[in-house]
């Protein structure tokens, strides 16, 4: 209840996420690129789709189930990959990914998490999923798909949308490196938190522990705004996505999409489903917002769509799902969660979004989630 009254926002865990945290951290997990004009496009394009208000419906408690890649989900919404979560919050894919587990909603691990796949297998629940930074290499891809299926992961999802290392000029003023490096400025932040400093202490200068295998160089004249990862990637061509769907026996998701061409082609190579996302703003800041393109690619495709970027709450997400998208997905929300909370974090936000969800459900007269008005523009 203490919880509840002091952070009923998402908002409210950002403000305190980010007293908790030091300033590199933050810079890292808040920032987009550019002038982050992309970022704040997706919420002001968030802002302008309306519903219909609907009254005298009679008591009812919403149903917020879904159907998505053959499984019945109780939520709408899942969490979504974040590379270096462990940097953000000590044990912070054990925590996810455990939440995940209890609320039986997706996790995705990322490539480029501070936990490899088998470190974390007793951890994940059955709607497993990981997120794949397409390596050029055959042999280390197809080791990084082994990997993944034997540690218990069902559902492949394939980045398409980092070609190359954006700029993020917030993080690159912070100083931060991948791996990091704690110079004399950042251990005095450091030195600042000590929550963080502590559980940080206990498990080690945090760093993408899945590439360990792969990686033989040094990193040291990498780029401050690319990390090592970037080592071992390739920019992916229509030829990889057909040769991952024959390589991979789950559900293919291909993550990254804003462009409707672009969907119906990707029908045709017989992935599952397209996520719709500009990767919250934090790759391209000439990029539309989202949940712009978001009906003209439920008009091009017949697939399932997951969507992010800029979603900042319940009304939010039955923004997106009115508009076109079959389920959403959250990634900085679930980290300034626990940023802020701790191991607490991510049940207090599920228990937010859903409370959050009813209470709007409740004003439109929606029943359930296929029950939902058609979205306007707002003047």
């Amino acid at each position: 209840m203490k919880n509840e009254t002091r952070f009923p926002a998402i908002s409210d865990l950002a403000e305190r996420a980010q007293r908790r945290v030091p300033k590199f951290v933050w810079e890292y997990l808040d920032s987009g690129t550019g002038n982050e004009k992309t970022r704040f496009r997706n919420r002001a394009a968030l802002d302008k789709i309306g519903l219909m208000p609907s009254i005298l419906h009679g008591e009812s408690t919403p149903d917020l189930s879904t159907f998505l890649l053959g499984a019945k989900l109780p939520l709408p919404f899942g969490i979504a990959p974040v590379g270096m979560s462990g940097l953000i919050w000590p044990d912070a894919e054990y925590h996810l990914a455990s939440a995940a587990r209890h609320l039986c909603i997706p996790y995705t691990l990322s490539t480029v998490a501070t936990v490899a796949p088998e470190d974390i297998e007793n951890f994940i629940g059955p709607n497993a999923w990981f997120q794949m930074y397409p390596p050029h290499d055959e042999k280390i891809r197809q080791d990084m798909l082994a990997r993944a299926q034997a540690s218990g992961f069902k559902t492949l999802v394939l980045t398409v949308d980092v070609p190359v290392a954006s700029r993020r000029e917030r993080q690159i003023r912070s100083g931060l490196t991948n791996p990091p490096k704690l110079t004399p400025r950042l251990l005095a932040q450091v030195a600042m938190r000590p929550s963080w400093a502590i559980g940080i202490a206990r498990r080690g200068m945090p760093h993408m522990r899945m590439l360990d295998a792969y990686i033989s160089k040094s990193t040291e004249n990498l780029p401050v705004n690319a990390h090592i990862g970037y080592l071992l990637r390739t920019s992916p061509d229509w030829e990889y996505v057909k040769s991952l769907r024959d390589a991979w026996p789950g559900h293919l998701v291909v993550k990254g999409i804003l462009c409707s061409k672009d969907a119906q082609l990707l029908q045709e190579t017989g992935i599952d489903a397209i996520w719709v996302s500009n990767h919250a703003g934090r790759q391209f800041d000439a990029a539309p917002a989202s949940i712009e393109v978001l009906p003209e690619i439920r008009q091009a495709s017949n697939l399932p769509i997951i969507f992010d970027s800029g979603i900042e709450g319940g009304l939010d997400i039955l923004r997106a799902l009115s508009s076109g998208a079959n389920f959403v997905m959250l990634g900085r929300a679930w980290h300034y969660a626990l940023a802020a909370l701790g191991a607490d974090g991510p049940e207090h936000l599920a228990n937010m979004l859903k409370a959050d969800l009813h209470a709007n459900m409740g004003q439109l007269g929606a029943r359930s989630l296929d029950t939902l008005p058609k979205p306007f523009q707002l003047k």
